[in-house]
């Protein structure tokens, strides 16, 4: 399970909010529970069960007072001076990232997991459905809830002189 979820699980902690250096504590903590849950998790249903886990430990982890926000800019430093993106490349990656994080932020848990599942991991309605276990009209209107939440802060941030 850990083998072909792992991705999935620290791409929903970090799209979560939780910091680079801290989801894979999280996910660690994920699998944990999963690991004492084999018996509850019906087969076919192991991705659903891992996304709300992770979810709930994101909420933790936020709620422990570990929410500071991992600074951006560290996620572009280069390893090498030769593999190194520009400064400007750099800095607008940086830049669109606080963007994302600060419009998502504005969304609520279930909007913002509709959104991840279905703009991030591109996972159809259907799945998402199935995930986060509600029927698809209300998948639907979770989605279109953030969709607007999305760009209505686009439409904000990109008014402060840059576009996310």
């Amino acid at each position: 399970m850990v083998d072909e979820h792992f991705d999935f699980v620290f791409r929903t902690l970090r799209a979560f909010g939780v910091r680079h250096a801290d989801a894979e504590d999280g996910a660690q903590t994920v699998f944990i529970i999963a690991s004492r849950k084999l018996s509850v998790i019906t087969n076919g249903s192991e991705r659903a069960f891992l996304f709300a886990t992770a979810r709930g430990v994101a909420s933790n982890v936020r709620r422990s007072g570990m929410r500071n926000r991992e600074d951006v800019s560290s996620d572009v430093l280069p390893a090498t001076v030769d593999q190194a993106p520009s400064p400007e490349e750099a800095a607008a990656r940086s830049q669109a990232r606080t963007h994302l994080v600060r419009i998502m932020d504005g969304m609520d848990d279930d909007a913002r997991a509709v959104f991840v599942l279905f703009e991030l991991e591109g996972l159809t309605m259907a799945e998402i459905a199935k995930v986060v276990d509600v029927p698809p009209g209300t998948v639907a209107s979770r989605l279109r809830r953030a969709r607007e939440v999305f760009e209505r802060g686009s439409r904000e941030l990109g008014g402060e002189g840059g576009s996310p």
